[in-house]
């Protein structure tokens, strides 16, 4: 298969931008770029190819920008403040674009908005100030706003994924936000099964393409699906080998067709059961599930797939891209049914994104 696509990879040094002409011969690899700095999420703007890095660490936390190609970057963060009683922030998670405006989610989890490319942020007051905030629960790892969904169609219909808050959404462009976890139940060792109107630990979130409101959710406990915009969710996890996992990826013209990464649990150690790695495909919306071994090791092999750390090409949905937490990237050309690894040694990979061909410098 030959291809100029460009997969944005945010790692745990910086961020890379891998370039494939031929799958499993020939790319090229550029990084460690933004500083060096973890970078938990990376996007380019597919009108001008800007490229935009969220992270924080070492140089400090906000959006890092580049507008030349990958040659120059510049940390911005201007904004980028809650009040004493709800911060510090430690680093941006998540961003997406939304029509003109530019969006990121922060840990401590909170939503910020910038109408100038990522030069200034706001803090969208609707969501951080929301009458539920004090009740949210960090979980184990922080609270963080780590997805940013939003609808083509309607740059002021946003969804967002909070650990452990749940899933939140406008209508409104963010002036109002309502929970939207009906159906996602929350189980606690040792107690009764529970159905919260938020504090649930969503771990991803995607919108199906295509017209309608169906959005898939991967949960700490189950996998969902919603036709109704998160009004009403459904389990789907029947048939995959456990409830849990970070991932999803979900093909961007068939909304039947989605993939996600399953893991032991959340005390087991967090690797594909049995250590045999396998992405879980459904052409049917959940309703049956396929694992896709083929390329795989399926041996001793304990990585993790992060919650950001699946894609596929918008452009050619055959191609399937994962990250692990082990520095390797696995790419599938035929979506999923057979797999190989097109990078190693890299720092842990913690998101993965397209990003189209690759843009040049001017």
């Amino acid at each position: 298969m030959e291809t100029d696509a460009s997969i944005l990879l945010g790692t745990g040094k910086g961020a890379f931008v891998l370039t494939l002409q031929d799958m499993g011969s020939d790319w090229h690899i550029s990084g460690p770029l933004a500083e060096v700095s973890p970078i938990n999420h990376m996007i380019a703007d597919p009108k001008t190819g800007h490229l935009h890095a969220a992270g924080g660490g070492w140089f400090g936390y906000g959006v890092w920008r580049s507008t030349d190609a990958e040659e120059s970057w510049t940390l911005n963060n201007a904004g980028l403040a809650l009040p004493d009683d709800q911060g510090p922030i430690t680093g941006v998670w998540s961003l997406a674009r939304s029509g003109s405006r530019l969006y990121a989610g922060t840990k401590p989890a909170a939503l910020f908005v910038s109408e100038d490319d990522g030069l200034t942020w706001a803090p969208v007051a609707g969501l951080n100030d929301h009458p539920t905030r004090p009740d949210w629960n960090p979980g184990g790892a922080g609270l963080t706003l780590h997805h940013i969904v939003t609808d083509p169609t309607d740059p002021d219909r946003l969804w967002v994924g909070i650990s452990a808050a749940g899933v939140f959404a406008t209508d409104d462009g963010g002036a109002s936000w309502a929970p939207r976890n009906a159906g996602t139940r929350l189980d606690i060792p040792g107690e009764e099964t529970i159905y919260p109107e938020f504090g649930q630990c969503v771990h991803s979130l995607v919108r199906a393409g295509g017209a309608g409101d169906l959005l898939y959710q991967q949960n700490h406990c189950g996998m969902y699906r919603s036709t109704s915009g998160g009004q009403q969710w459904e389990s789907i996890e029947n048939g995959l080998p456990t409830s849990f996992g970070f991932p999803i990826a979900v093909h961007p013209q068939d909304p039947q067709t989605l993939w996600l990464f399953p893991l032991n649990g959340d005390v087991q150690g967090r690797f594909a059961p049995d250590a045999q790695p396998a992405v879980w495909r459904s052409h049917d919306g959940g309703e049956s599930w396929t694992a896709l071994r083929n390329g795989l090791p399926q041996s001793h092999a304990y990585f993790t797939v992060l919650r950001q750390a699946m894609a596929v090409d918008p452009i050619d949905a055959s191609l399937l891209v994962f990250g692990t937490n082990a520095g390797e990237v696995w790419a599938s050309a035929d979506q999923g049914d057979s797999f190989v690894c097109i990078a190693r040694h890299l720092p842990p990979v913690l998101s993965v994104e397209f990003a189209g061909p690759a843009p040049t410098a001017p």
